[in-house]
């Protein structure tokens, strides 16, 4: 066949088959074109899970009556004019694909108005770009984007799509995670004529929580801590879930990029990375969180979908975020307030389940819930210097630490009550009681002091007694050549050999017997894909908290009043001490109100 033009129908058709997967796509388009339009109400309509209607109303600054066949047409924006604009994008939309590829496959009618003028207009469209007739219409100031019969001229699509149940359970998620990126902009949803969301417009730091609390459900906010970072013209600000409050999928993970929802693996290893040393093994963390920087430098033209972007220093911001989430959940101990904003970090950008209730036969019981770790009062001590001179008197001997006489009044974990069953600490605390795991906290102390002494001193170094030679990729074998100084403050002695091999002549003494080809490799892949590595610490880590597993007090040891208050305060002044080294909580708390209630006392 001779080469010839599509026709723009046609054109539109393939465009939707990147843009339009499901009813859904087409509401995270038109959602994110209200914003653009600075809505701050916007309605959602949907029938029969959209397969039958998708009616799209927002309030905002409308389009003229001359521009409404432009934005029916391929490539036709107000975003975007010149390749400078494109390279730092401020909208959520700039292609100008959506509404022509939505209107190739589906009945589509677009009503709008702007500001001082008589009336609207409307206009339909098939996605043949022409014949285009506007019509005046009474609609208020705003846009109605209508969308109907989706994908009735290319029924195989249809095909694909599956129960109305389950199509409009994609549209819920999809506005829930929009209504994330924007607390200012109200939203209803309905569906079948019944109204299924309604969130106002969240402007305080209370009305974000219950909107955050009304999508992830109220044992989020429960189980967060607030977080707000700044440095190196990149802020990140958000709620962060609690080690202990984790779920077995990802699915309540929530990443946006300058108000755009994102999925990225750089990202993602950063924020897994933050949380690998505090999170029981297979589960997964819980967040919302914003990431704020310079728009020139991303590249959100990435995906037709554009949910995922390119980072132009990729290094800086996973070394930030990684600093910034690592430290935030370090600094989550046992303290006086109860709302905690973590000021930023001291950073340096390197060169290159829900509240369960407890069974019971009696209903009156079921306000009882589980006693929780979050529930106490959590505050960031930052006083490290001072944690170094104190003696461990669980550790050393069987003193009491000696603490500032305010603190000897109400020390947030309490004094020591008894040792129950030879393995919990009972201690009371101003507002009620705690158990406490002393295996799992002491082995948490332990665990961090080896690592502050194996950062802080010069990493011993064990030669081989013979040499190991490993063939690599040569972008591999460049990086041992830049990077030497890095691998020999880890310990280890690595030097190229050739174009695709390096030789290894020393490893750190603490890594032993184990497999260091393997960890070598994975390292440099790493560093290639990420441009850094956390496996040499991780792997030390692995080894430091198997020594301080090992060396942890022992269940079943009946210990003193004056062991347990130490080991008490010692887990007051250590970072991440609300875990085990294997992610499970080291205590729990239940109030005097809890204790009230179980006991009917008051009623």
């Amino acid at each position: 066949m001779r080469i010839q033009l599509l026709p723009p129908q046609l054109i539109n058709q393939i465009a939707a088959g990147e843009v339009v997967e499901r009813p859904s796509s087409i509401v995270k388009e038109l959602v994110e074109n209200c914003f653009d339009a600075g809505a701050n109400q916007i309605v959602i309509e949907i029938e029969q899970g959209g397969t039958r209607l998708i009616k799209i109303r927002d309030n905002g600054c409308g389009i003229e009556k001359d521009d409404l066949s432009l934005a029916l047409s391929r490539h036709a924006t107000s975003k975007i004019a010149s390749l400078h604009d494109l390279e730092q994008v401020v909208s959520m939309g700039f292609r100008g694909e959506a509404l022509p590829s939505i209107s190739s496959v589906a009945r589509l009618t677009l009503i709008s108005r702007v500001a001082n003028v008589d009336c609207a207009w409307r206009v339909s469209a098939d996605g043949s770009e022409r014949d285009f007739n506007p019509q005046p219409d009474p609609h208020p100031q705003g846009t109605t984007v209508d969308v109907r019969d989706l994908f009735y001229n290319t029924p195989a699509r249809r095909k694909f799509l599956k129960t109305e149940k389950t199509e409009f359970a994609h549209i819920e998620t999809v506005v829930q995670r929009l209504a994330l990126s924007r607390f200012d902009t109200g939203l209803t949803l309905l569906h079948n004529q019944k109204e299924i969301l309604t969130l106002k417009p969240a402007v305080t730091d209370v009305q974000q929580e219950q909107r955050i609390a009304g999508i992830c459900g109220s044992a989020f906010i429960d189980n967060a801590v607030k977080i707000d970072f700044e440095a190196s013209g990149l802020r990140l600000s958000g709620w962060v879930g609690l080690p202990t409050f984790s779920r077995s999928q990802q699915d309540m993970q929530f990443f946006y990029v300058n108000g755009r929802l994102i999925r990225d693996k750089l990202v993602s290893h950063a924020i897994k990375q933050a949380y690998q040393d505090v999170l029981f093994q297979g589960r997964h963390s819980v967040f919302v969180l914003y990431l704020t920087l310079d728009p020139a430098l991303i590249d959100v033209n990435a995906h037709p979908a554009k949910t995922e972007v390119r980072f132009r220093e990729g290094r800086l911001v996973h070394d930030f975020l990684f600093s910034a989430l690592h430290r935030s959940l370090a600094n989550i101990r046992p303290g006086k307030t109860t709302a905690a904003t973590y000021a930023a970090p001291e950073f340096k950008p390197t060169s290159d389940s829900g509240n369960r209730q407890l069974p019971s036969t009696q209903p009156s019981y079921r306000f009882l819930r589980p006693p929780q770790q979050a529930t106490l009062p959590l505050h960031v001590s930052e006083d490290r210097q001072a944690y170094r001179q104190l003696p461990s008197a669980f550790v050393s001997d069987t003193q009491p630490v000696q603490q500032p006489q305010a603190e000897q009044e109400h020390p947030p974990l309490g004094y020591a009550l008894a040792h129950i069953h030879a393995v919990f600490i009972l201690a009371e605390t101003k507002t009620g009681v705690i158990l406490v795991d002393a295996h799992a906290a002491h082995e948490r102390v332990t665990y961090e002091r080896l690592k502050q002494q194996y950062g802080e001193g010069v990493v011993p170094s064990q030669p081989l007694l013979l040499p190991i030679k490993l063939n690599v990729r040569s972008v591999e074998a460049d990086l041992v050549e830049q990077h030497s100084e890095f691998f020999t403050s880890l310990g280890f002695e690595l030097n190229r050999s050739g174009p695709e091999a390096i030789i290894l002549r020393s490893i750190p003494a603490l890594l032993g017997q184990h497999d260091v080809d393997t960890l070598i490799r994975d390292v440099l892949a790493d560093m290639v894909e990420h441009g850094t590595s956390q496996r040499i610490q991780e792997q030390s880590n692995h080894i430091l908290s198997t020594i301080a597993c090992h060396s942890a007090v022992r269940a079943h040891r009946r210990l003193t009043i004056a062991e347990m208050n130490a080991l008490l305060r010692d887990m007051e002044r250590t970072e991440r001490s609300g875990q085990c080294n294997h992610g499970r909580p080291t205590w729990v708390e239940l109030s005097a109100q809890d204790l009230d209630k179980f006991f009917l006392r008051g009623q």
